[in-house]
Formats: structure tokens, C-alpha cells, sequence
């Protein structure tokens, strides 16, 4: 692995063998070794020069040699936005974990969609997806729908890209950007996450204002692979993701045969423990937005197609303050998933490692009864939130669930009684 910084513009040069990048020229007339030159494009060509994001890749075939796609057989609950299979709802949700299948599953045929926002085919909002899955994948998959942060909750992953090798495990993520082809092979048997479809933007580092020229996460912790390559004359399917619908074909090679490549896209690996957390040292609990690791921007500055945050172990250490998150309506909505531990606002159980929940815009939410009684009777020491992970999808958008999400029985139905038991406050006479 070597060093990345999302949205940054930085160039990576990487061959796995000798002499296979040219020189001078991305397209010579003939590329070292008989190696074919392909651009992979994830952004318009005129995008000015800081956003512009592509990479030369040098290959054993190229990419455009596969038959005709066609539609996907298999039974799958991946979605995509336009999401209309059933009505928003303004009600908070909150759902059990995803339960490992019985049958064999790989990652593909293993993922789920929550829901999502905006429309796919004109290239904003998000999808919200989560896999669980049991067997390696023997095949690959892109998609032509957006970029994939995935989010690891249990097992860890060994993800082979066209651009290399990639392993990450619960409390790191993997970012796959759009229309790169990869396979996923589980570690340790089985695995489980999240997924973020990002249909917008490219997710990049967001900017830091008053907070200055370090926090959050540094640019130096982001991973990319080496090159790495695949010489394998074997029958291969390759599912594609388009336009909310999967395709498949098959190919007479693997298409893992990119022998050398340079640009500034690729796939890449952060470490959520690295993530350097900004607090309130004085009083008041700062706004989540302190906590964003990666940003995908709309055209209103500040206001993010999606955002992600997470919640990491941290110092609290505010006086006189509702420590953990306070009452609040958003004009964002917000999706959350727990990879450890407990979450600060929800300590009254309920809100599990690999469950998941969801605040649309303007609905009012907060910490539950146990939380608030536990915050408000609390000695004002330093104290330290430890062994948790949350995160959160924030969005401009409305998210509209699936049908599956609305009816699913990990669904419970008893979430909102987690604020039924606040007494009126008294005033005085």
C-alpha cells in the first residue's frame, strides 16, 4: 500500500513489473510488453485541474473485450434510487441485525438496500446498502452507479481490485471508486458491513476552516494499492451494476490484468482509529459535523449530498454541559450503524453492532431515557468514551426506504418508546 489523499489531486505511479510504465507519453503508439492503454475517467475531462480525478492503467487485454450484458438472475434486495418501492416516512426506525444467510452467499448476492436518496441517473444522492455474506466471490463486480465506501462491521475483507490488493477489516473502510472491478474474499469465513452507493460527488476530505491545516483525518493515512495483476486464461463473470439494475457477462480471462498504472483514482483504505477527534474543551457538545472523515459536496456549499462521520473513543471533558448528543431536529437526515460497543446516545440497548437507524430531516430525536438520566445526574470529570465505533451517512435528502427495510422483521417496532418516559418538566409556582 502506499499513500492517497482523496480529492486532493495527488498522482500515484505503481508497476508489478519493471519497466511497464511508459514513459513520457500515457498512449505511446506501443506500450511496453504489448501492454494496452486505457484511461479510467471519474470526472467530466474539462473538470477543472484540482477536481479532475483519472488513471492510466497498462493492461494484458483491454477492458472493452466481453460480450453483450444481460440481465442478472439471481433473486438480489439491491436497490437504487429513484427510490419509490414504498413511501417515506417521517417515523424514526431503528433495525436488528442483518442475520447471516443460511446458503452459501457471496458479497454480491449478499448485499441488502436500507434505502437511499436522489436519483441515479442524474448522478446525486446515495444508496445505503448492507452485505452479509459467507463464501468468497469466484467472479467480479463493479459499479457504473457510483462509488462504494464500504464500512466492515464483523469479519474482514481481502478486496481484489483492477488497481491491486486491498485488505480491511472492522474499524476501517475501503472506498471503490466508480466503475472499478473487484472481487471480495472473506478472511474469516464470513463477514458483515455497510455500504454507502455515492451517486454524486466523489467523496473527498472536507475542508478544515477555523480548525486550521491538521485534524480529523490526516491525508497521510489514506491507502492505495501497489500494482498487482492477475494472469489467468480462465472463464470469468463480471456483474456490473447500471442504472439500478445488474447486468452480467462473461469473460474468457480474469480482469484482473492491469500490470501498471498512474493517476489519482483508485481505490483506497482508511483506519478509523487513526481518525484525530476535535472536541469541546470548554462547554457545549459540538455539532457532529466535527466528526466527518469524508465529504461528498452538493452544488449548496456546506450542505453535503452525503456525509460521513463516525464517533469515535474520545475524552469528554466539557463543564457544565449535556455531554452526549442533545434533543435535536435536522434539516439533514441521518443514517447510523454501530461497528463496536454502545453508542453514547443510545445506552438503553437496542442500537447493536450491526443494526442500523434512521432520523429523517425535521423528525426530532435524541439520546434515550437511560442516556438523558445517566447524562444529567453525572460528576462533570474527565471521562473517557472508549471501545465504541459509530458512524454516520448524513444527507441533504430525504431517505426513502425500501420496501424490504419498511417490512423487514429485524425492524422494531418499539423504537419510539425509547422517549416515552420523560416527565414533564415542573416550573415553579
Amino acid at each position: 500500500m502506499t499513500n492517497y489523499i482523496p480529492g486532493f489531486g495527488n498522482h500515484v505511479s505503481t508497476e508489478a513489473v519493471p519497466g511497464a510504465l511508459p514513459i513520457g507519453r500515457n498512449s505511446p503508439q506501443k506500450a511496453p510488453f504489448g501492454l494496452y492503454a486505457e484511461q479510467l475517467s471519474g470526472s467530466a475531462f474539462t473538470a477543472p485541474r484540482h477536481e479532475n480525478r483519472r488513471s492510466w492503467l497498462y493492461r494484458l487485454r483491454p477492458t472493452a473485450q466481453h460480450g453483450a450484458f444481460k440481465p442478472y438472475g439471481g433473486g438480489t434486495l439491491i436497490r437504487s434510487a429513484p427510490f419509490d418501492e414504498a413511501p417515506p416516512s417521517p417515523n424514526r426506525l431503528r433495525w436488528d441485525p442483518l442475520s447471516m444467510p443460511t446458503e452459501p452467499t457471496d458479497w454480491v448476492d449478499g448485499l441488502t438496500t436500507y434505502g437511499g436518496t436522489g436519483n441515479v441517473a442524474e448522478q446525486s444522492g446515495i444508496g445505503i446498502h448492507v452485505y452479509a455474506a459467507t463464501c468468497d466471490m469466484d467472479r467480479a463486480f463493479f459499479s457504473a452507479d457510483g462509488e462504494l465506501l464500504i464500512v466492515p462491521e464483523q469479519g474482514a475483507l481481502a478486496i481484489d481490485t483492477e488497481l491491486g490488493r486491498i485488505e480491511v477489516a472492522p474499524l476501517q473502510i475501503a472506498l471503490i471508486p466508480r466503475g472499478v472491478r473487484f472481487r471480495v474474499r472473506l478472511k474469516d469465513g464470513a463477514a458483515r458491513g455497510y455500504v454507502c452507493e455515492n451517486y454524486g460527488a466523489p467523496f473527498r476530505l472536507p475542508d478544515l476552516g477555523p480548525i486550521g491545516s491538521n485534524g480529523l483525518a490526516n491525508p497521510r493515512d489514506f491507502e492505495v494499492p501497489v500494482a498487482w495483476f492477475e494472469d489467468r486464461d480462465t472463464p470469468c463473470e463480471v456483474v456490473q451494476k447500471f442504472q439500478g439494475g445488474l447486468w452480467t457477462t462473461t469473460i474468457d480471462h480474469s480482469p484482473f490484468d492491469v500490470v501498471a498504472w498512474h493517476g489519482n483514482l483508485a481505490p483506497c483504505r482508511y483506519d478509523l482509529t487513526r481518525f484525530n477527534t476535535i472536541n469541546s474543551v470548554s462547554f457545549d457538545h459540538p455539532d457532529p459535523s466535527i466528526f466527518t472523515v469524508l465529504t461528498s459536496p452538493s452544488d449548496t456549499p456546506g450542505t453535503a449530498n452525503c456525509d460521513f462521520a463516525i464517533f469515535p473513543p474520545r475524552w469528554m471533558v466539557a463543564e457544565n454541559t449535556f455531554r452526549p448528543p442533545w434533543f435535536h431536529r435536522n434539516v439533514m437526515s441521518e443514517f447510523m450503524g454501530l461497528i463496536k460497543g454502545e453508542y453514547d446516545a443510545k445506552e438503553g440497548g437496542g442500537f447493536v453492532p450491526g443494526g442500523a437507524s434512521l432520523h429523517n430531516q425535521m423528525n426530532g430525536h435524541g439520546p434515550d431515557q437511560a442516556s438523558y438520566d445517566k447524562a444529567v445526574a453525572a460528576d462533570l470529570k474527565p471521562v473517557k468514551i472508549d471501545g465504541t465505533m459509530a458512524f454516520m451517512f448524513e444527507t441533504r435528502h430525504v431517505i426513502r426506504p425500501t420496501r424490504w427495510a419498511s417490512e423487514s422483521p429485524t425492524m422494531q417496532l418499539d423504537y419510539d418508546d425509547v422517549w416515552t418516559g420523560f416527565a414533564k418538566a415542573k416550573l415553579p409556582e
